[in-house]
């Protein structure tokens, strides 16, 4: 039995040495993931908590179909969509001001300077719904019928949202390369 099969075989049992060794494992890619989703550093500590805790007392339904880490991430996805439902912060209508094209000869050499922590802090600044369809569709992979699905909209809305955050995102990073 390999390491990871050990782990989930003891939070089954629910062995608090699994558990712990699952959570320090874990954790920092589920913050990072919930931070991304909620934006505000506090409340996703509290999404990653909760996270945590569905994890493992739904530990029993893991049937070992695909990746554990695989399975993690989705719990930890819809329980950041869960968090921003209850409180409202999925706004169905998100008006954001025409954004130029960006232009053609960027030059790569800059665009290499701006560092993954500007990139995800240009996410963070995307209004709610727009940054859960980017974060859905280009981090996590999912369709744009599924985030439909999962979001109660159509799937021409997602779309429409992915391109706008797309758009928000291509001048977010221009403004990065100017400073």
């Amino acid at each position: 039995m390999d390491n990871e099969q050990r782990l989930i075989a003891g939070c089954k049992r629910g062995e608090s040495w699994a558990q712990k060794e699952v959570y320090e494992k874990y954790s920092p890619a589920m913050l990072a993931l919930c931070v991304r989703y909620v934006s505000d550093y506090e409340s996703a500590k509290d999404v990653l908590q909760e996270g945590f805790i569905k994890l493992f007392t739904k530990i029993e339904q893991y049937e070992g179909r695909g990746s554990f880490g695989g399975w993690i991430r989705k719990i930890f996805v819809n329980t950041a969509l869960e968090e921003l439902a209850n409180n409202k912060m999925l706004n169905p209508y998100v008006s954001m001001e025409r954004l130029p094209d960006y232009p053609d000869d960027i030059d790569l050499y800059q665009i290499e300077q701006v560092s993954a922590n500007d990139l995800l802090e240009c996410i963070k600044e995307l209004p709610s719904r727009s940054r859960v369809i980017f974060n859905m569709y280009a981090i996590e992979g999912y369709t744009h019928a599924e985030i439909a699905q999962k979001l109660g909209i159509k799937e021409n809305s997602s779309r429409a949202q992915f391109s706008r955050a797309r758009k928000f995102l291509q001048e977010s990073v221009l403004k990065l390369m100017k400073k």
